[in-house]
């Protein structure tokens, strides 16, 4: 399974030192059918713990994932501390934007990962 995160995911996450490893397992947990959320439109809300915080302290994700699709799209993360949940409003965009992001063709994706829009996870490194 290939994992992207979009730009303004790899920036909250450098932010909140989310590390790729973290977010690896996390998307491996979810991937097991382990969520906090299914919220329409291939959109899930999963808990990463960071730190000594823990889950139920840590950061809230908001990924693009469908078991039978080998790509996982990582869209949105905020703390729990900041943030309870999105509005509708923001859900109906991530929702849009899952819909463009899993229509997106190999070129595509390569385009967007040269114009740094996305960024690939390489799993097993920290």
């Amino acid at each position: 399974m290939r994992i992207f995160k979009t730009k303004f995911f790899a920036k909250i996450a450098k932010l909140e030192g989310l590390s790729d490893k973290a977010l690896t397992k996390a998307i491996d947990e979810v991937r097991k059918g382990l969520i906090d959320a299914a919220l329409g439109g291939n959109l899930v809300k999963k808990r990463i713990a960071v730190g000594s915080k823990g889950k139920s302290g840590g950061l809230r994700s908001i990924l693009v994932y469908k078991a039978s699709i080998t790509r996982v799209f990582c869209v949105y993360l905020f703390p729990k501390n900041e943030t309870d949940n999105i509005s509708q409003k923001q859900l109906d965009e991530l929702k849009l934007l899952g819909k463009t992001l899993f229509r997106m063709t190999e070129t595509e994706l390569t385009r967007a990962l040269e114009n740094r829009v996305l960024q690939e996870v390489i799993q097993g490194e920290e």
